[in-house]
């Protein structure tokens, strides 16, 4: 397989690196593409040393995939080089996800839907992800109602900017005891603070990010009517999402019966005690490549709903990971 990674120098780029030596992808040609103002510079990586190149035609020749983690606008263009040297696009921005002849795949739910790309292969939105793999698991025994999740999401799903901006902000009340005002990533400080808004207001007051998880959702799941209604803030954290869910039944559900779909579905691992303390944690999640589950419990407001608390990593399974399953499908089928 000769692969080419666009946006190799950022966030998600670099934990895509740090995966593919301990998958099963057998890659003949690797090939590392970013900003402009990243072109000429070395990586080093498995003892190789490469050069990160331009985003131009010759970076597509030849080549059988390209993993494309960069803005849309940089996703238009490697959308349109790709489809031009017959390379097939695995895409991590938002840009191609809700079309409909784009498949928007996540292995563990509907990796048949591979078959039905026209080169280009979308990737879920990092908090969905995590979600549409707890309701995959779910509706295998219960018939979903409604859905309402709250996303307390890492800063690390902006960018290296936006890391650097949660550190500072940090140092800086920590070395002064006031709150830094200096933004230039969020319009309000994220340092000590939450941010009750994730992307752009839609019309209906709902987040561009809220409705995301809607729209996603239901295509992966192919539930077209499926009722979610989401809130997603801004943590001061630095990697992994965590979501607060509330999963609404046609039926009473069972919490064992529940927590067995959970332990016996690939790529998701319960932590669930709260008397020990035991439940998954940003920190505890960092690096991992499961979604894990905890606080799971009967909603005592409704006999047929359930409360659970998740966390996963949202630039391992949110994103390089995903991608990395992706291929190895393709691999597999050939």
């Amino acid at each position: 397989m000769k692969l080419g990674i666009i946006g190799a120098t950022g966030a998600v780029g670099k934990v895509f690196l740090d995966l593919l030596p301990n998958s099963n992808l057998n890659i003949t040609e690797l090939r590392l593409s970013a900003s402009s103002r990243s072109i000429g510079k070395k990586i080093n990586y498995q003892s190789d040393e490469y050069t990160i190149q331009e985003n131009s035609d010759n970076f597509y020749l030849g080549l059988d995939f390209v993993f494309s983690s960069a803005s849309s606008e940089v996703s238009k263009i490697a959308a349109e080089k790709s489809k031009e040297h017959n390379v097939i696009l695995i895409d991590d921005s938002s840009e191609f996800r809700l079309n409909d002849d784009v498949p928007l795949v996540i292995p563990e739910i509907n990796p048949d839907s591979l078959n039905e790309h026209n080169g280009i292969i979308a990737i879920p939105n990092c908090t969905t992800t995590p979600l549409a793999m707890i309701l995959d698991a779910l509706r295998s025994e219960y018939e979903l109602k409604r859905i309402i999740v709250d996303t307390y999401q890492a800063v690390s799903g902006t960018g290296n900017l936006a890391i650097e901006e949660l550190i500072n902000q940090t140092k800086h009340y920590l070395e002064t005891g006031k709150i830094s005002e200096e933004m230039n990533v969020y319009p309000h400080t994220i340092g000590l603070n939450l941010i009750p808004q994730v992307e752009a207001p839609q019309e209906n007051l709902y987040t561009k990010e809220e409705m995301k998880m809607l729209y996603e959702t239901r295509k992966i799941l192919s539930e077209p009517n499926l009722k979610i209604s989401a809130t997603c803030v801004r943590v001061p954290v630095i990697r992994c999402h965590s979501e607060s869910i509330n999963v609404e039944f046609f039926s009473n559900p069972d919490l064992s019966l529940i927590t067995n779909l959970f332990n016996d579905y690939k790529g998701i691992t319960v932590i669930d005690d709260i008397s020990t303390n035991s439940y998954p944690t940003p920190i505890f999640g960092e690096g991992k490549n499961d979604v894990f589950v905890g606080r799971l419990r009967k909603d005592i407001s409704n006999e047929n709903a359930i409360n659970l608390w998740v966390v996963s990593d949202n630039l391992v399974k949110g994103a390089a990971l995903n991608a990395i399953q992706i291929l190895e499908v393709f691999q597999k089928i050939g």
